[in-house]
């Protein structure tokens, strides 16, 4: 029985342009790349729900938005 199955995605071009370069740079291959991406984003699913539960999620943009204007 194997280990893994394989997945197909897609993604437009300039993700994907960004993704290789972002594997190239960290001397990972894409699937390590997006193996790590995916654990983040679930270990991080919580956190995030409670962030915009909370509107922090909107506090931040406020303030990125007026830092950007500064």
């Amino acid at each position: 029985m194997r280990s893994r199955k394989l997945v197909t995605i897609s993604l437009p071009p300039p993700l994907l342009k960004e993704a290789e370069k972002v594997a190239k740079e960290e001397y990972r291959n894409m699937s390590e790349l997006f193996r790590e991406a995916l654990r983040f984003y679930i270990e991080t699913r919580e956190v995030r729900r409670e962030a915009a539960k909370d509107g922090l999620f909107d506090v931040i943009a406020s303030a990125q938005e007026r830092s950007a204007k500064d």
